[in-house]
C-alpha cells in the first residue's frame, strides 16, 4: 500500500492540519491586537454621546502645552461614578495625541493609601484634584452635576462635567492664575490672620486649592489697581477711603470692567467710609442699621443670623439646591437703588434676605440691646415672598454697548454683602457661608463662562419586575435553558444515529 494511502500517513495530516489551524488562528487574533492597538476605531452609539467631547475640549486638548495630572480620591463607601470615570477616561485618551502634553489618572483609595493621600493634601472622598506643577484646582465630584431639588430631595438634573473639568484643566496648564487682592490699610480683615473671629487664613486656603493667587493691595501705596487683578476683595473696613483712593475703585470698575466684592459690617456708615458714590454709581444703597431677629426660629444659639430668604442666581444656585442657610453675625441692609435709572445698564438684584419678622435698628449700638422703637426700612425685596424682608446681600452687574457695535458687552460687576464677618474663620465653615463666597468669587470673575459646552441629560434605566414576573423569570433560568441544552443534545444523537 502507497505511504500516502496509509493510516500512518493520514494521521500526519490530521496533525498536520491542526497545527496549520492553531497557526492561523494565533496569527488572526495577533493580527487584530495591532491594528486594535495602533490603529483603533472609537464609536459612541449613545443617545446623548455621553463618552465623546465636544470639538471646543478637543481643540484645547490637541493645544495643550502642560501635562495635568488628575487625582480622584475614593473610599470603600464612596465611589466616582460611571459618568465621572468615562469622562476622564476621554480626557486621558484625547490628550494621548498630543506630543507636548499628557492627562494622567490616578485614583487614590484616602484611607487605604493614607500616606499618598496625604502628600497631595487630600481628605475626603469623591474629589478630583488636578495638579499641574505648582498649580493645583480641587473639583468636588458633586460640582460636575447640576442638581434638582424635587419636594426636598436632591437628585442630579444634568451632566456638566466637561465643562467644568475642561475649565480646570486650562486654569491649572496656564502659567498664570487669577489674581485675587484683599485690600488692606483700613483696618480691614486679613487673609494671613488666624484669628478665629477677626482671620480669614481657612478662606485663603480654599482659594488657593481653588487656583487662585490671593495678593494684597494698598492703594494709598500703589496709587492703581494692578492690570492683572481679576478681583478686589474689600473685607469689614474701619477707617475711610480717601477720595483719590474712591476714584481708583471707580475707575477700575467702570473703565476696566473691574470685579470687587465689598463686606461692609456695621458700625460704619457708608458716607463716613467715604463709598456712598461708588455703590450709588452701581444702584446699590447700603444702610447704616442693625438687622435685629426677633424669632428665635432664625437665630442661632449664640445670637448669629440665620438667612434662609435666596433669591435665584448664579451666586445662589449651589445653597438652594442643597437647600443650605446662611449664618450671618452683626449685619447691616442693603438694597437696590429704587431711584436708578434704567438706562444706565445696571441690573441690580437682591440675592440674600431675611425673614419676614426681621427689622433694622436706625439707633443701635453695637454690644447693647436693640430698641423696636427705630426700625429702619423695610423696603420690599422684588421677586421674593413674603416682600416684608430685609436685603442683606445685593449683586449688580453693568452691561452696556461697545462703541459703535449694535451688541453689548458685559462691564464691570459688583457684590455687596452687609455683614463683614461672615466668612471669618470661625463661621467660614458653615457650609452655606463659604458657598456663598465662592459663588460670589466664581461669578465675578466670571470661572462659569469660560466654554460653551452643553451639559448632557442624566439617564437612568430600571426595570420594574412584579413577584410573578420573578417567578417565569427563574423557571426560565432553571428548566427553559437546560431543557433547550437537552433538545439539542438529543437532535445530534439522532442525527449521527441515523
Amino acid at each position: 500500500m502507497p505511504f500516502l494511502e496509509s493510516f500512518r500517513a493520514v494521521r500526519w495530516l490530521r496533525t498536520f492540519n491542526l497545527v496549520l489551524q492553531a497557526i492561523l488562528f494565533l496569527t488572526l487574533f495577533a493580527g487584530l491586537n495591532y491594528v486594535a492597538r495602533n490603529h483603533p476605531w472609537r464609536f459612541d452609539l449613545t443617545r446623548s454621546h455621553r463618552y465623546s467631547l465636544s470639538a471646543e475640549s478637543l481643540s484645547y486638548l490637541k493645544n495643550l502645552s502642560r501635562t495635568v495630572h488628575i487625582y480622584a480620591t475614593v473610599s470603600d463607601d464612596a465611589d466616582i461614578p460611571v459618568e465621572v470615570r468615562g469622562l476622564i477616561d476621554e480626557f486621558v485618551h484625547a490628550a494621548e495625541s498630543n506630543p507636548r502634553a499628557r492627562i494622567t489618572k490616578e485614583y487614590i483609595n484616602v484611607y487605604q493609601n493614607r500616606r499618598r493621600a496625604e502628600d497631595l493634601s487630600l481628605e475626603q472622598p469623591k474629589v478630583l484634584l488636578l495638579v499641574c506643577g505648582e498649580h493645583r484646582s480641587a473639583v468636588p465630584v458633586a460640582e460636575l452635576y447640576r442638581m434638582k431639588n424635587s419636594r426636598g430631595e436632591i437628585s442630579p438634573e444634568a451632566f456638566q462635567g466637561e465643562e467644568v473639568l475642561m475649565s480646570r484643566i486650562l486654569e491649572v496648564a496656564s502659567d498664570e492664575q487669577p489674581q485675587i487682592y484683599f485690600l488692606v490699610g483700613h483696618g480691614e480683615l486679613q487673609p494671613d490672620d488666624t484669628n478665629p473671629a477677626r482671620g480669614l487664613s481657612a478662606l485663603r486656603d480654599e482659594l488657593k486649592v481653588r487656583n487662585f493667587d490671593v495678593e494684597f493691595l494698598d492703594l494709598s501705596i500703589a496709587r492703581h489697581v494692578p492690570d492683572k487683578a481679576a478681583l478686589l476683595v474689600v473685607v469689614a473696613p474701619q477707617t475711610a477711603f480717601s477720595r483719590a483712593e474712591e476714584e481708583m475703585l471707580r475707575q477700575y470698575l467702570s473703565v476696566n470692567a473691574g470685579r470687587l466684592l465689598l463686606l461692609l459690617s456695621p458700625g460704619q456708615s457708608t458716607a463716613r467710609l467715604g463709598l456712598d458714590d461708588l455703590l450709588l454709581d452701581w444702584g446699590v444703597i447700603v444702610y447704616d442699621d442693625l438687622v435685629c431677629e426677633p424669632d428665635p426660629r432664625y437665630r442661632t444659639d449664640d445670637g448669629d443670623l440665620i438667612i434662609n430668604g435666596l433669591l435665584p442666581h448664579p451666586i445662589t444656585q449651589t445653597l438652594i439646591t442643597y437647600g443650605l442657610n446662611l449664618r450671618f453675625g452683626y449685619t447691616r441692609t442693603v438694597m437696590p437703588d429704587p431711584t436708578r435709572s434704567p438706562a444706565n445698564g445696571l441690573t441690580v438684584t437682591t440675592i440674600a434676605a431675611t425673614s419676614p419678622s426681621a427689622w433694622g435698628d436706625v439707633g443701635y449700638r453695637i454690644g447693647l440691646p436693640a430698641k423696636y422703637s427705630n426700625p429702619g426700612n423695610t423696603h420690599p425685596v422684588p421677586g421674593m415672598k413674603p416682600p416684608n424682608r430685609l436685603g442683606v446681600v445685593v449683586a449688580s452687574e453693568r452691561v452696556g454697548p461697545h462703541g459703535n457695535l449694535d451688541f453689548s458687552v458685559r462691564g464691570g460687576r459688583i457684590v455687596v454683602f452687609g455683614s463683614g464677618d461672615f466668612i471669618a474663620n470661625q463661621r467660614i465653615g458653615n457650609g452655606g457661608n463659604e458657598a456663598l463666597f465662592l459663588g460670589a468669587v466664581n461669578w465675578a470673575v466670571e470661572r462659569a463662562r469660560q466654554l460653551t459646552v452643553p451639559a448632557r441629560p442624566i439617564q437612568r434605566f430600571q426595570l420594574s419586575l412584579s413577584a410573578a414576573d420573578l417567578n417565569r423569570l427563574n423557571y426560565t433560568l432553571w428548566f427553559a435553558l437546560p431543557g433547550c441544552a437537552a433538545v439539542l443534545g438529543l437532535l445530534v444523537y439522532w442525527t449521527r444515529r441515523k
